[in-house]
């Protein structure tokens, strides 16, 4: 009997501090009411959802604007939010129908109707902003209203349209709130998401507010967050070290990263697997000086991703080989199939055969930041090593440089890719699609024609074998050339309570889930 109440007792015992450990691990109602400071050198390009397709803009949307659709933490498939029910109509997937909650209202205290949703996707593609998300929805021919319900009709089929819905792009704004033809930028929003947006200075903060209003997929809005805006990595770190900010995400200087200790008890630190891309793209438009195939092949067979990784990045990146990132359906190899190794003497053959004259010139753009200049300098002297390119580096701030690229103003460039949604079409149609994202001239008939059969299956393992020839498509025509796939890191105060889950690869930044133990 001794042995068994001993027993009982440390049973007791192992209870009794399980219960206190977890209870220190809870949000407390009655503890710190001050908002969490969060710290991160993403920019937002607009508050208006019909003028922004970034990670900054969209982790902002995902806080202060509601749409049909949500992704839970951790969840593959999308979920009503602002609706009350959404399926495909018919088995052609090309009428997508969603009725709308009956409860919701705008911040300003108005009801969401379903003309505000179709009103919202009408402006959208009617704007067509060249930095803004309509090319997410080619397929997208009308959308009709009837009472609460809204339908969605397609010219092809699309077996991703739930999960879009879910992105920024499916955001629902107030018909009476969002002129038709412009977008609003008066740094003011009227959306229905769980946060209120307070106050906000482009580049520097924005403030959040619980929103007593929200209705959805939600149980718990979480408390008030602030998100502080920093230009460098560097400057982001100094806001750490300082104390100005509980929390860090997007990024720190990868040197500080690599340096991280997951098990020290004065920071938490979540590291986790991520589908960040960076790819170097081509303008390929006539007159370009990479307008020819061979020329691009050339600069595929020269880059070294090896520096890149290692001292560059310091590890906190993988070389990658491929437009779709690994842990994605169809993740193939074709850029190291083609190019194995650097190859200074394949690359002078293939410009040979381009007949072009060598020094080939060309200008590199990359946004302004301290990791990207480390970066590009370190690919300029891959590509100029062995006298094949000269480069001229422009370093251009994130608005202009969006817009510039777009226009065509560089020969090359260097863009991050966050997925807006898990599946591996958001690296498909975006990215090299015809109007894709990029805006670097690429079109291919072949290339839509593949892409347009990856849409055709609800069940995604069927789309395999057109993924992996999309991406050799992509290997051998060379649009772009991806470099690496990066972790996703967040960094908080001990004190900070839901950090891990604040990202999840989804594109929504659960701000939600921040709170004080």
């Amino acid at each position: 009997m001794r042995s068994i109440r001993l027993r009982i007792l440390a049973i007791f015992a192992v209870l009794v501090i399980a219960g206190v450990v977890a209870w220190q691990l809870l949000p407390s109602d009655e503890g710190n009411s001050d908002p969490v400071t969060v710290g991160t050198t993403d920019e937002v390009t607009s508050l208006d959802p019909a003028g922004a397709y970034d990670a900054g803009s969209w982790a902002m949307y995902s806080n202060i604007y509601q749409s049909l659709m949500t992704f839970k933490s951790g969840a593959i498939v999308p979920e009503p939010d602002a609706a009350e029910s959404c399926g495909f109509i018919g088995g052609k997937l090309q009428t997508y129908q969603c009725k709308l909650r009956d409860d919701l209202t705008f911040s300003d205290g108005k009801d969401i109707t379903a003309e505000d949703v179709k009103y919202s996707f009408d402006r959208m593609m009617g704007i067509a902003t060249d930095v803004g998300p309509s090319v997410l929805f080619p397929s997208l021919k009308n959308v009709v209203t009837e009472g609460r319900t809204i339908t969605f009709n397609l010219s092809s089929r699309d077996a991703t349209f739930p999960q879009k819905l879910a992105t920024g792009a499916g955001s629902i704004v107030e018909k009476d709130a969002y002129a038709e033809h412009k977008l609003r930028n008066d740094g003011h929003v009227t959306g229905s998401g769980p946060y209120v947006l307070k106050s906000y200075e482009p580049g520097v903060s924005a403030v959040l507010v619980p929103n007593t209003k929200y209705k959805g997929a939600l149980k718990n809005t979480g408390g008030p967050v602030t998100v502080r805006y920093y230009k460098q990595s560097d400057d982001l770190l100094a806001a750490w070290k300082s104390g100005q900010v509980d929390v860090t995400h997007r990024q720190l200087p990868s040197s500080t990263l690599a340096e991280l200790d997951p098990g020290a008890v004065d920071q938490h630190v979540t590291e986790a697997d991520s589908a960040e891309i960076r790819n170097l793209v081509f303008n390929v438009r006539d007159g370009s000086p990479l307008a020819d195939r061979k020329v691009r092949q050339a600069i595929a067979a020269l880059i070294d991703r090896a520096p890149l990784v290692t001292d560059i990045y310091k590890g906190t990146v993988e070389p990658l080989y491929s437009l779709i990132p690994q842990g994605y359906i169809g993740h193939s190899t074709p850029f190291f199939d083609a190019y194995p190794s650097p190859s200074a003497k394949r690359a002078k053959e293939l410009m040979q055969e381009a007949g072009v004259q060598l020094p080939l010139p060309v200008t590199f753009a990359y946004r302004d930041d301290d990791e990207y200049k480390k970066e590009t300098a370190e690919i300029s002297r891959q590509l100029e090593a062995d006298g094949l390119f000269k480069v001229t580096v422009k370093a251009v701030e994130w608005q202009t440089f969006q817009k510039e690229y777009a226009a065509g103003k560089y020969d090359m460039y260097t863009v991050g890719w966050l997925p807006d949604y898990p599946d591996p079409d958001t690296f498909s149609q975006p990215l090299v699609g015809r109007e894709n994202s990029l805006h670097n001239g690429y079109t291919s008939k072949k290339m839509d024609q593949l892409i347009s059969a990856t849409l055709e299956f609800s069940d995604r393992s069927r789309t395999s074998a057109d993924f992996k020839e999309l991406q050799k498509l992509v290997g051998e025509d060379v649009p772009l050339v991806p470099l690496w796939q990066k972790k996703d890191y967040v960094v908080a105060k001990p004190d900070v309570s839901g950090s891990q889950y604040l990202s999840d690869g989804t594109g929504i930044w659960r701000l939600w889930e921040l709170g004080w133990i």
